[in-house]
Formats: C-alpha cells, structure tokens, sequence
C-alpha cells in the first residue's frame, strides 16, 4: 500500500508476482528438486521397474524457472546419471531418448542463460525507471513546519511510480502550501505535465504573494504548454491550500477538483468551497475562482483525495461513499488511515482504473 510515511511506491495491487518479474515463489524453486528426489526415492524403494522415468524429463525445464545455468546444467547432469544407474530400475534408456533427454538438457541451460541476462536487464531498467520517477515526484515530507503530511499513491498504470495525479507540500515566504492535482488522462504519457506542473507550483510558492497568483502561474504553465500541441485539450483540476503563520486556519482554492474534507472529532464535513473552471480552460472565460478561508482548532486534519478515490464505483455503477466511508477511519493515525480507505476502496469497488490519491494534512496550531 508497509507505512512508510510519504512513500509513493508501495502499490498493493501493482506488486509483480513471479511471472512478471518479482522473485519465484518458494514452492517453484522447490518443485524439481523434490521431483527428481521423490522419483529417485521411489524407484530405489520400488522392487519392480515404476515406468515414472519420463518425470525427470521435466526436471531440467522446471529448474529454467528458478535457477541460473549452472545449477540448471547440474540437475540436468543428475538425471542422465539417475537413468543410468541400474538399482533405479530406470537403466538402459534406448538412445533415441537418451540423445533428446541431453538435447533438452542443453537447451534448458541456453534458455536458463538467456532468461538470466534477460532478468538482469530487467532489474537494471527498473531500477533506473524507479529512480527517475522518484525525481520526477520525491516522497513527499513527513512534515513541513507545524504541518504534518502524509500522501499515498497508486498508479493505474501497472509497475509505474508516476501517472496522472500528483501532491505536494511546501513552505515560503508567504506561508506553508499544499496541491493536488489531476491531470487530464493517466499513466506515463502524462508525465511531461505533472513535471511542468509541479515545478511551476514550487516556483510560485517562492514569490506568488496569494493562491490566485499560484494557480495562475500554474495554468500559464500549461497553456503554454499546450500551445505546442496540435488540437490539444490539456487541463488539470487542482485544489491549493494556504496555512497562516500560526496555522489556525487555511486558505482554499479549487479549480475543478473535489474539495477537501475536514476531520474534526471523529466526524468528516465537507469544505464549502466554490469550485473554479481547472487549470487550463480559466482562460476561456467563467468567474475567477473564489478562495474560502477555514478556521482550524487543534486536532483538526484535512484530507484531500482525486477523482480515483471519489469516482470509483462498484459493481452496481455506483459510486464509492467517500464522505460516508471515511469517518470509520477517522481517529487513526494518517499512515493507518489511507491504508485503510484504500483497502475499503479495493473491497467495495474491486479494481480502480484510475490513479488514486490521498494525501492527510495535519496542522498543529500555536496555542
């Protein structure tokens, strides 16, 4: 989904099983060593001849899944030996089936090799995909001044640390802000916009004096960029958020984007605020976007999720309770609380074909 605060990676329906890249799983790299020793055994314990032989014919393929040439080559070796020692009743194998047993022998150590380097490949490629990802989005904080913080994402493209959606939470000279925000589409194509994004957002941070400033520089960002594509429709929704020097209370803009929620004393409200046209169609006119300011007390905590968490829906079409769901979770702590929703979101709407993002904002007011 683990605990790691701020983690972007753990991704629960997104880990690689053992056909697609992960390590095999015990059972498979037991499976020939116990099939060559449960015939061996059998046929010595056996007075008359078990007509079994053809099973250790298996055994040099089924070492392929698991193991390197070398160790493929020698179980392979032992089982032309095994044929060959009269007390296994299994001697005196006509040559035409000695010859192919070698044959598939040597075959299973050429493609015991190629699957080997072909992993190796593998592994350095993820690596270098996992490393640029986390630059291109770096684990959120565990706490930006008075402001705890704690994000979680899934991706709906499978083995991707990046898609769509993106989150971020940092301190300037005006105050401590916060984002989330959803891009139009999901998975890598998208990538090239959260980047602009999200480095538009933190150089504004730095000398845009109010939100509004904020999100316009943002929607400069991505019309300009969009101005290079032909046909484009590219737009973001966005909720950004503004805490006061004392962080008793919050300033809100949304662009499109569903509003946060407020956690107060185990209930869960949902912040009035007046929801802009997103990022990127602002300029075709439509009244700017109104900013709310909301009061904090002590306790308090903000949660903020994208589409992929409120538009998820079962089996029946309808759609995930969010607002209904989430007071359950309520008084755990944030790391509990989004592994919580997510695997509520998973029982009660299976499989989410979208990105899923949550992140938990929890401010500490001065006193």
């Amino acid at each position: 989904m683990g605990t790691v605060r701020g983690r972007l990676g753990h991704r629960h329906r997104h880990e690689r099983d053992w056909l697609t890249g992960a390590e095999p799983p015990r059972w498979v790299r037991v499976l020939p060593i116990a099939l060559f020793a449960g015939v061996t055994a059998a046929t010595l314990i056996s007075r008359n001849a078990l007509d079994i032989g053809f099973l250790l014919g298996a055994i040099p393929p089924l070492t392929v899944l698991s193991y390197g040439p070398l160790a493929t080559a020698v179980m392979g070796a032992l089982v032309v030996v095994v044929l060959n020692v009269p007390r296994t009743h299994l001697n005196q194998p006509g040559n035409t089936d000695l010859l192919a047993l070698v044959f598939v022998v040597l075959l299973s150590v050429f493609v015991s090799y190629v699957r080997s380097r072909r992993d190796a490949q593998l592994v350095t490629e993820r690596a270098v995909g996992e490393a640029v990802q986390r630059a291109v989005v770096p684990p959120l904080p565990g706490r930006v001044g008075r402001v705890g913080c704690y994000g979680l994402y899934r991706a709906a493209q499978r083995d991707t640390l990046v898609g769509g959606d993106f989150f971020d939470v940092r301190d300037g000279p005006y105050g401590i802000r916060g984002v989330m925000a959803d891009v139009q589409g999901h998975g890598l194509g998208t990538v090239p916009t959260v980047v602009s994004l999200l480095g538009a957002f933190r150089e504004a941070v730095l000398d845009q004096p109010d939100l509004a400033g904020v999100a316009g520089r943002m929607e400069r960002r991505l019309t300009t960029d969009a101005s290079g594509v032909r046909d484009s429709e590219m737009f973001a929704t966005a909720v950004l958020l503004e805490f006061s020097a004392d962080v008793r209370s919050v300033r809100i803009v949304v662009r499109g984007h569903p509003p946060p929620l407020l956690l107060r004393g185990g209930q869960v409200r949902e912040v009035g605020v007046p929801a802009g046209l997103p990022l990127g169609i602002g300029g075709f006119g439509g009244d700017p976007p109104k900013e709310i300011t909301l009061g904090l007390e002590p306790g308090d905590r903000l949660f903020l999720a994208s589409d992929g968490v409120w538009e998820a829906r079962d089996g029946s079409g309808a759609f995930y309770p969010l607002v209904r769901r989430l007071p359950a979770f309520a008084e755990l702590e944030p790391d509990a609380l989004t592994a919580g929703m997510w695997a509520d979101l998973l029982e009660r709407c299976g499989e989410v074909g979208d990105d899923v993002t949550m992140l938990v904002l929890t401010p500490e007011p001065v006193r």
